[in-house]
This record gives structure tokens, C-alpha cells and sequence, in this order.
């Protein structure tokens, strides 16, 4: 069988190894060498596809499949169903981006009002049983939503999957989250660890979670930023617009570069909505 890699001039295969080592998303890359390199795109994607299963002590380890919108790199915008969403920032490793104009003022407005009434003490996953528990390192007050519960939810649910290619199926359901003077969610990881019985219970319904969506349904006057401590990247809440990132890594691997926070709200009231994408169907 003829080496799609090999047929590559050597500078080009060097180029896609290192950028295959960081993470870098294939289908950028082979739009990459299209665009640069004037390569055939069948050609392009043969070789990085070659490449992944060279990669790692000699054995064969295919790419995972992962919930992310393939930008090409020549557009700012993306049409998820009814809304025009724009391509703020873009980041390889950890893949993370950030969208403009996903939710509307009056669909932020809306979803804060239908879920007011229900929010409490925010949990976090127990590592010894699975068990969810008020913790003091996440001081918000929430309210967790069944899929597709109302028509403002199937609603925005729709678009995500639209907008990262992802099935609304393999999605938890919505939370909402208050975050008000002083609160916060210190570093911490949105993956679960295989390791521990607790979160072992979690993988069972629907495998890991390999990326979360954040979306901002309020302006707030200071702080209260989404921070990624060991990229030193931090996004500041802007009504209507959403932070998306993967977890896991090209292979499905918990990705140690996605630790992240919600910094504490030093002024106004910072609203925000959840949403965690699982590897398979969530039951």
C-alpha cells in the first residue's frame, strides 16, 4: 500500500507530527494544507490519519470521535439551525473555543426566569461513592433540567448539537447556575476518573464526559471569569455568547490541560448555563 505520509515532502511530515503531538484538530490541519501547501484535501487527511496510527510507541491508536465544529479557518461564522453563531477564539490544545451571538437577550432572560424558582446549593460528584454533595469549593445555587423539558430547551439544545456536530442524545441535561457576590467554582475538572468507584458509576450512563459547553446568560459588572489555570486562559461572561472545550484528548484520554473555574463574582450576579456531553447515549 502506497504511504500517503511518505509521498509528502519531508518538511510537511515533520510539520504534522509536531502538530499532531499538540493536540491540533485534523481537520484544521488538512484545511491547513489545502490552504498553505496546495495539497489534495484526500491527500492531506490520508497523511494525518497515517500519522495518528504511527503515533505512540509503535502502536496503532486510532482518534477519538469528538463533539467540536470543523472550522476551516477562512470563516468567523457558523450557521447552528436558526441562529448565525460567530467564531470569537480558537484554541488547539486544549481545544477550546469561544462563540458569539449563540443564545438571544430574551432566550438568556427567558431561561433565567423558568428556572429562578428551582435553584439550590450546587453539588459536586463524591469520588468515594458517586453520591452529589454540597462542598465548599463550588458556592453556587443551581437548577438541573431534564432534556428537552420545555420548548425553550429542546430549543437551545437543538442548536448545540448543530453547532458542534454532536448528538442531543449524548447530552445531560441543562444546569443553571447563580453565581453571586463572592461565589465561585475553584479549579477543578469536568471529566471523570476511571479510577475511583464514584465516578465509575457515572461513566455507566453514557461513558465520559468529553466536553462541556458554558454558556453566559447574564453581563456581569467584575470577576466572575472562567479561568484555565494551566493554559493561562480566561474568558469573561458576555451575555448570549458560550465557551465550548473538550476534556478529553485526540484519543479519548482525560486531558490534564482543562483544569478550569468560575472565578469568584466580585460585583453583579453571574448566570450561566451547563451543558456536558457524553461519549455515548446519557440514560
Amino acid at each position: 500500500m502506497n504511504s500517503a505520509l511518505v509521498a509528502l515532502p519531508k518538511e510537511w511530515q515533520a510539520w504534522i507530527n509536531a502538530n499532531l503531538a499538540r493536540s491540533c484538530h485534523p481537520d484544521e490541519m488538512a484545511a491547513i494544507m489545502v490552504r498553505d501547501g496546495h495539497f489534495d484535501g484526500q491527500l492531506a487527511r490520508a497523511a494525518i490519519d497515517e500519522a495518528l496510527h504511527r503515533s505512540g510507541d509503535g502502536q496503532a491508536q486510532a482518534p477519538a470521535i469528538q463533539p467540536m465544529p470543523r472550522l476551516d479557518g477562512a470563516s468567523n461564522t457558523i450557521q447552528a439551525l436558526d441562529r448565525q453563531v460567530q467564531v470569537l477564539l480558537s484554541l488547539q490544545a486544549p481545544r477550546v473555543v469561544l462563540f458569539g451571538n449563540v443564545l438571544s437577550d430574551e432566550e438568556c432572560d427567558a431561561m433565567i426566569a423558568y428556572t429562578e424558582s428551582r435553584l439550590e446549593r450546587s453539588p459536586v460528584v463524591s469520588d468515594r461513592d458517586g453520591s452529589t454533595q454540597v462542598h465548599a469549593h463550588r458556592s453556587s445555587r443551581g437548577a438541573m433540567l431534564q432534556r428537552g423539558e420545555c420548548e425553550l430547551v429542546s430549543r437551545i439544545e437543538n442548536r448545540l448539537a448543530a453547532l458542534i456536530d454532536w448528538p442531543v442524545e449524548n447530552g445531560e441535561g441543562l444546569q443553571v447556575l447563580r453565581y453571586e457576590k463572592d461565589n465561585e467554582y475553584r479549579p477543578h475538572y469536568d471529566w471523570f476518573d476511571a479510577a475511583s468507584p464514584g465516578p465509575r458509576k457515572h461513566l455507566e450512563r453514557g461513558g465520559q464526559r468529553v466536553a462541556t459547553i458554558i454558556m453566559y446568560l447574564s453581563e456581569v459588572e467584575e470577576g466572575g471569569g472562567t479561568s484555565f489555570p494551566n493554559i493561562g486562559l480566561q474568558v469573561q461572561p458576555k451575555k448570549g455568547s458560550a465557551v465550548c472545550f473538550l476534556n478529553t484528548d485526540h484519543y479519548g484520554n482525560p486531558d490534564q490541560k482543562t483544569l478550569h473555574a468560575g472565578e469568584p463574582v466580585a460585583r453583579g450576579v453571574k448566570v450561566i448555563a451547563t451543558k456536558w456531553l457524553r461519549q455515548r447515549e446519557y440514560r
